[in-house]
């Protein structure tokens, strides 16, 4: 069991970037995260998606979907998110929350273009949260598209990448008889165009 850093870091972006390395190095999925977002009713959503990107400079995570979804339809009424990584077998976790903007279109060309043929031509088929009237429906529309790219799979417009802008950063790591180590980094964000640059982080250790 590794214990955060006394005193912490001023920032804490570079210790998940190396959090991240030593899980992708022992754990399955070591990517995947909890999206979080709210409906335009009001109610909490969450689901697992997988981080395609992580930005330490800039301070953003991105990941990919269908912005036609029920995630993309939350994000378009209210462009907060929170984000959760667990690592059972390192014992750590990860929370992370803030803004969202769409990725550039170019950046969702490019990570596009590196997802295998079927996966592409199953994104261009599966209008994701739709109605379906039963399984065979959507085998049908996945080979319809299937026939239909027989060579290149072009993205989909409602197809792409969402970036998730650290505004708050929560580290926990667990420690024997469950005096775990946890801290809370905070900064203010401030828009730019289609992105957000950050102020100075604040960092408070926390009861676990």
């Amino acid at each position: 069991m590794v214990a955060l850093p006394d005193p912490l870091p001023d920032d804490p972006l570079p210790l998940v970037e190396a959090w991240l390395k030593e899980a992708a190095a022992v754990a399955r999925n070591a990517t995947a995260m909890t999206l979080a977002t709210v409906t335009p009713e009001g109610r909490a959503a969450a689901r697992m998606v997988i981080c395609r990107g992580f930005d330490v400079r800039a301070g953003w995570l991105v990941f990919y979907t269908d912005r036609e979804s029920d995630k993309g339809r939350d994000l378009a009424e209210q462009p907060q998110a929170a984000l959760v990584f667990h690592w059972e077998g390192l014992e750590r976790q990860v929370r992370v929350d803030g803004p969202v903007t769409l990725a550039p279109d170019a950046d969702s060309d490019r990570y596009w273009a590196t997802r295998p043929r079927d996966a592409r031509v199953a994104a261009v088929a599966s209008l994701q949260s739709r109605p379906l009237a039963g399984r065979a429906e959507l085998l049908a529309r996945v080979a319809e598209a299937g026939q239909q790219y027989m060579d290149e799979v072009p993205r989909p417009p409602r197809w792409g990448g969402y970036r998730v802008w650290a505004e708050r950063v929560e580290l926990w790591a667990g420690q024997p008889a469950r005096v775990h180590d946890r801290a809370r980094w905070t900064r203010t964000l401030t828009q730019a165009g289609e992105a957000w640059t950050g102020g100075p982080w604040r960092a408070t250790r926390l009861m676990p």
